[in-house]
């Protein structure tokens, strides 16, 4: 099996490499992520714990008072399956262009309608991977609240301990990150079409 692995080399392919790495690191970040908040109410302690996809339901009554509930309620899922989705399907596209680039090099440059649907599809990836991680920047913003120490206070006056939200941060900036990189490549790949061959063309003959 002959394989091009020249084309790694090249823009087109680095960036591809970078598009594969960062795609796992983005939406592993938000499925990997573990979250609780721990509760310590008369001496003894609860514990809430919640995940990817973030469809929090929580409701604990405690021995403590007339108003003595704790309610943490909140869908996020829609948001952050968005972006999961994004991740793995860039992902696949990745994987899938990759191989198109080492076994079909050659095909690539002589077939006009390749490069063009490969420009196309990473207009369109770049378009998800923003539009995702804004959607999912609004989902964290809304899961923070939710699980906010102040905002979850009562007068059970319970000790309350929060996980920290670092990992999904790093989420959404790896989501612009992603999104960034993509569009980045859009020169390089343009550079592979028609349009710009065409144009290349016109601009020697007229000269």
């Amino acid at each position: 099996m002959d394989l091009n692995f020249s084309v790694l080399q090249e823009p087109r392919g680095f960036m591809r490499i970078l598009h594969f790495i960062f795609s796992i690191l983005a939406f592993a970040s938000v499925t990997e992520y573990s979250g609780s908040e721990k509760f310590k109410c008369s001496d003894k302690e609860y514990t809430f714990e919640y995940e990817y996809p973030f469809d929090l339901y929580y409701n604990q009554t405690f021995n403590c008072g007339e108003h003595n509930r704790y309610e943490i309620i909140g869908n996020f899922s829609g948001d952050a399956k968005f972006f999961v989705w994004t991740g793995i399907l860039a992902l696949l596209y990745t994987i899938g262009i990759i191989a198109v680039y080492l076994k079909f090099d050659t095909l690539y440059r002589q077939n006009a309608k390749i490069p063009l649907a490969d420009f196309i599809a990473t207009v369109a990836l770049g378009v998800f991977w923003l539009s995702s991680s804004a959607a999912w920047a609004n989902g964290l913003t809304g899961l923070k609240y939710v699980t906010d120490v102040d905002v979850l206070k009562n007068p059970c006056s319970c000790q309350i301990t929060s996980s920290g939200y670092s990992l999904l941060n790093i989420s959404v900036i790896l989501g612009f990150l992603n999104f960034f990189l993509w569009a980045a490549n859009l020169w390089f790949l343009y550079k592979e079409t028609s349009w710009f061959q065409g144009n290349k063309f016109h601009t020697t003959s007229g000269v």
